[in-house]
């Protein structure tokens, strides 16, 4: 049913005009056929209504015997040869039997039904059209008179027939020649019907990729040359775009000034907080830190979750994991007794995160700078595209690891499992929300190392 649902506008108008041209086709050849047929049988009755009327016509009573004329017509003649004549008796009973009948009839006998008699009694003197069965099974075309002869007591029946196969047979072969070329005429009409649509809406198909490359990051605005009924939503997309743009903008001037706002005062009162030892002092410093953090927090989803919803930028992760891992290593070289850290990581060239430098700066140093806080001495980074438009980044360390239980809590915001690690506890938080912003997740797991894996999901964007 979604399928159904999902199938494109192009192919709906190609199979209702296909469907529309081929039913119309079919019932025009029909109609054609039964014209052509209907026509060829009057004129086989007007030469059958003209044989018959000889036959009536010189038609003679002699001393009171029927003598039929002498016909021309040669093919009567001949046996079997689908030119038949004869004069029928209708006696008083009802019964019908042959007087005269031509040579080609030979031993058979034209014989009417009993429908076919009455319809006769009920227009004497008219002619009337039959079709019967004649000699070997043929099917015939029938003409026939009731009238009477002066000095015979009888009416009698004067009929005509011809084989009307060669007519069934040439209506058969026009059916045939009329289908196959409205056949061809009909799948020329869907030909042309299948152009004019893809070409027509081609410019709409433009549209549509144009669209799709600003989402993707690979375009900024709508460039393309479109028919003067799609210019209007061109420039109206273009000016979505742009006042989307400047929204973002102003949210992320607004954060800005917000940050300033708020850092100002915390950092007058950590540096007051400083110059007065003593207990409130301390209160004062440990919170206002605090404050700090939180600030910074929230004001980092708030960018985020603003620029979520722009078109998106294309950021190459391959150099900014090559800047990270440069900076960690040197951050941490005096680490395990001063050997420092091995960061081995891995990522193709053409793989781009679907958003902005600063928040991937920021997902995947936290990631990495919390490795490195925990781990032995070695880390491992992969980046990989992960489906259509979705990558992985995965971060393993071979430090401690975490519990099961550990997991679940270590992403809850300002959660510390180890209160002499240094850090406010909001790292692994700050990426989950980051990630959810972009509509990413983040799993924490067991690393092959020995460690903790953690896998980021994230959005990115086609080359």
């Amino acid at each position: 049913m979604l399928d159904l649902r999902r199938r494109s506008l192009v192919r709906r108008l190609v199979l209702i005009a296909g469907v529309w041209t081929l039913v119309v086709m079919l019932a025009a050849g029909v109609f054609l056929t039964a014209q052509f047929k209907a026509a060829a049988i009057r004129r086989f009755d007007s030469s059958l209504a003209v044989l018959t009327d000889d036959l009536y016509a010189g038609s003679t009573i002699e001393d009171g015997q029927l003598r039929a004329p002498v016909l021309t017509d040669i093919r009567a003649t001949r046996a079997y040869s689908g030119r038949y004549w004869a004069i029928l008796d209708k006696s008083a009973d009802g019964a019908i039997r042959p007087v005269v009948r031509s040579r080609s009839l030979f031993d058979s006998d034209l014989m009417l039904s009993s429908s076919q008699i009455d319809q006769l009694d009920a227009a004497p003197g008219k002619t009337q059209y039959f079709d019967l069965r004649g000699p070997q099974d043929k099917p015939l075309r029938a003409a026939a008179i009731l009238a009477r002869l002066p000095g015979y007591a009888d009416p009698l029946v004067f009929v005509a027939a011809e084989d009307r196969s060669p007519i069934d047979d040439d209506a058969s072969q026009f059916g045939r020649i009329t289908i196959f070329a409205l056949s061809i005429l009909g799948v020329g009409l869907i030909l042309a019907v299948v152009v004019q649509v893809r070409f027509g809406l081609q410019p709409l198909f433009r549209l549509r990729r144009e669209v799709a490359a600003v989402r993707r990051g690979k375009a900024e605005r709508l460039d393309g040359i479109y028919p003067v009924e799609l210019e209007p939503l061109a420039v109206e997309l273009n000016a979505l775009l742009a006042h989307n743009q400047e929204v973002v903008e102003r949210q992320r001037t607004h954060v800005g000034n917000l940050a300033h706002a708020l850092k100002t005062p915390l950092s007058v009162m950590l540096t007051e907080a400083s110059q007065q030892p003593g207990q409130l002092a301390d209160v004062v410093a440990r919170q206002a830190q605090t404050m700090r953090e939180q600030v910074d927090h929230h004001l980092r989803r708030a960018r985020a979750a603003a620029r979520s919803q722009t078109s998106g930028e294309r950021t190459p992760v391959e150099p900014i994991l090559d800047e990270l891992a440069v900076t960690l290593e040197r951050i941490f070289q005096d680490k395990s007794d001063g050997q420092g850290i091995e960061i081995d990581w891995r990522c193709p060239e053409d793989l781009a995160f679907q958003g902005e430098k600063q928040d991937f700066m920021e997902l995947a140093g936290n990631l990495m700078e919390n490795a490195g806080k925990w781990c032995r001495g070695k880390i491992r980074v992969e980046a990989a595209p992960h489906g259509e438009a979705r990558m992985l980044l995965t971060v393993d360390d071979d430090g401690p690891g975490l519990t099961p239980e550990e997991r679940g809590q270590a992403l809850k915001r300002g959660q510390r499992l180890d209160e002499k690690a240094p850090g406010s506890g909001l790292g692994l938080s700050i990426v989950d929300e980051l990630a959810r912003a972009y509509r990413g997740s983040v799993q924490l797991g067991e690393s092959p190392l020995g460690g903790l894996r953690v896998t980021l999901d994230l959005p990115r964007a086609e080359r």
